[in-house]
């Protein structure tokens, strides 16, 4: 991580360099940093967004045989904080014998991982529908010579995200994988969601993402609204009821036995789990309508917390995997 960390510092200060000036407008992969026999971070400039971001990269044991890709995003922080599927969950060991490349950007936080309207004065430049469908894709599959079969999961706020990236991108993914994410962005209940996550906790100005809430942005990016766009893409959501479960206990390990933590995950974890029940729910009887096949792994409780998710990856799977060979 040093390295990394040396390399931004070093571009940052305008180290002179032999090589020739890259060109502002083309994505490209700055830098390799190999963290482990099966793990790199990948610091990639975005053309889109004019900034360099980081993307760990889980490799398969035998790098020398081309492997399928997973996405795998992160939640409302992006990564940028200390909730992610490196900090809160074993996925790294969870992967080391799977043969697949596993890629999770660094960045993106509130921002829904989509293309904001204007740039905001608080959350920046947000383009991550270019960045995640277009830009990154191609380096990815250059750098590690991959398949070129991909299927894209995201937890959360980017529960809501996958579906619309593959909305997004037709054909890019194989299948995608929404835990615990809201299909509902145009209706009251996923705008109040939306504005809990942008506007309360990102402090960033609703109105430069799809423009004002009701507007025909909001609709465009809607996945229930869409949903016949996922036709031809394999769609897997998994949400809990919000009652207590076998995680929401003072002994759960991401717990660690804190009152504060499990009172907290109990009831606003409890709320907004219910909520995201309902609307998937809702999408997988649109995607029934439709006739477009679904999977929905309902749980009978369980809150809006790490442990069920990394029960729902390992869940889902078997079902990503099949879609990727």
């Amino acid at each position: 991580m040093l390295g990394v960390v040396g390399v931004l510092l070093g571009l940052s200060a305008g180290v002179a360099s032999a090589e020739p000036e890259a060109d502002p407008n083309v994505a490209r992969i700055d830098t390799v940093v190999h963290d482990g026999p099966q793990q790199a971070t990948v610091i990639v400039y975005s053309a889109a967004m004019h900034k360099l971001i980081p993307v760990n990269v889980l490799r398969p044991k035998d790098a020398g045989k081309p492997a399928p890709t997973l996405y795998l995003l992160n939640g409302a922080g992006g990564g940028e904080d200390s909730a992610t599927w490196a900090a809160k969950t074993s996925y790294v060991e969870f992967f080391k014998d799977k043969h697949v490349n596993v890629v999770t950007p660094i960045g993106g936080a509130f921002s829904y991982y989509t293309d904001w309207q204007r740039d905001d004065p608080v959350l920046g430049r947000n383009k991550w529908t270019t960045f995640l469908t277009k830009e990154l894709p191609p380096l990815i599959d250059k750098e590690f010579e991959t398949t070129k079969v991909n299927s894209i999961a995201g937890i959360s706020m980017a529960g809501t995200s996958v579906l619309n990236l593959a909305i997004a991108a037709p054909k890019l993914y194989r299948s995608v994988a929404a835990y615990s994410g809201c299909a509902r962005t145009s209706d009251p209940l996923g705008q109040a969601y939306i504005r809990m996550v942008v506007a309360d906790r990102g402090q960033g100005n609703l109105n430069n993402m799809w423009g004002p809430p009701g507007a025909r942005g909001w609709r465009d990016n809607d996945p229930y609204i869409n949903a016949a766009k996922l036709r031809g893409t394999k769609v897997y959501m998994t949400s809990g009821t919000g009652l207590p479960g076998p995680y929401d206990r003072l002994d759960s390990p991401l717990v660690n036995g804190d009152l504060f933590t499990l009172g907290n995950q109990m009831i606003l974890g409890g709320l907004i789990e219910a909520a995201v029940n309902q609307c998937t729910q809702q999408m997988s009887a649109r995607l029934h309508q439709l006739r477009i096949p679904n999977k929905v792994l309902t749980r009978p409780n369980g809150t809006h917390s790490w442990a069920y998710w990394e029960h729902d990856l390992h869940a889902t799977w078997p079902l990503l995997a099949a879609d990727l060979r």
